[in-house]
């Protein structure tokens, strides 16, 4: 048997072990945010978030139409996958202990798990192709097939954490199964079910590869779902393989507008899951 000496011994060192893993996953994003800033934050000024792209060789120029593409692009694909996800996530938590229910599962498991340019390849294959034309629908719907099976996930995990007391109340109150998983069930476990959509959205805000076969990119401002549409991720990857010193000045300043994009909606899931376990 140890002495308390040395437990005590193999307890601080254990502590330090976690406490310097912990340091070292942090460490890239460290060195991440300090390059991004260091390159990128001297070009951000009025004109990067206000002007579109300028002809070759014109000084100035922003990114406006690529911010704004990402938020149209990005949103609407939230409208798609995001009541897609919830509605399976709870029909997984509730309902899905059949044959049915572990298709979804298993499909919503292979979705994750694939890589965001074959979700790119299938988009282009069954919308763009047919239409004849690049589109930011077709890029909005590539990052809803990455979003749903995301969200559905997260959803299950969340509604499969409600009591079952709670449930057990509202059915010997007359609920109908279906009332209680919409009415009690969903909105006990609404915290966590936001959480995983601001995850999942953070996720997608980032691809570029499923929007290289979709939404192609435009130096133009636009807002037309049915064309070509400019993204923060495109207008980065054109800019960083161009020749030009200003585009990669700019490329700079795009990533780390990104990354701050992505930092914000992690961030709000963090207080929320936070402000979850306080009340609970």
């Amino acid at each position: 048997m140890a002495s308390p000496a040395t437990r005590r011994i193999v307890g601080a060192a254990m502590t330090g072990a976690t406490y310097g893993a912990a340091a070292l996953a942090i460490v890239p994003l460290a060195a991440i945010l300090v390059m991004l800033l260091t390159r990128g934050a001297g070009s951000l000024d009025w004109d990067f978030f206000t002007r579109s792209a300028v002809p070759v060789g014109e000084p100035g120029g922003g990114f406006a139409h690529a911010i704004v593409g990402t938020l149209l692009v990005v949103g609407v694909a939230c409208a798609i996958g995001i009541p897609i996800g919830v509605g399976a996530g709870i029909f997984l938590a509730e309902f899905g202990g059949g044959r049915f229910g572990w298709v979804v599962r298993f499909v919503a498991d292979t979705l994750n798990g694939t890589p965001s340019i074959v979700i790119g390849i299938f988009a282009w294959a069954w919308i763009v192709r047919p239409a004849g034309r690049f589109t930011a629908l077709a890029g909005s719907v590539a990052l809803a097939c990455i979003l749903a099976p995301l969200v559905a996930r997260t959803t299950e995990e969340m509604v499969r954490l409600v009591p079952n007391s709670l449930r057990e109340a509202a059915l010997a109150l007359g609920y109908p199964r279906w009332r209680t998983s919409l009415t009690v069930v969903a909105r006990t476990a609404r915290a966590g079910i936001v959480t995983g959509c601001l995850v999942a959205i953070a996720r997608v805000a980032g691809e570029t590869a499923p929007l290289l076969f979709t939404a192609l990119g435009n130096q133009f401002f636009s807002t037309n779902l049915l064309q070509p549409i400019a993204a923060l991720p495109l207008q980065i990857y054109v800019y960083a393989l161009g020749p030009y010193e200003e585009w990669h000045r700019q490329a700079w300043a795009g990533a780390l507008v990104l990354i701050l994009l992505v930092l914000i909606l992690g961030t709000i899931a963090r207080v929320a899951t936070r402000s979850r376990h306080e009340r609970a």
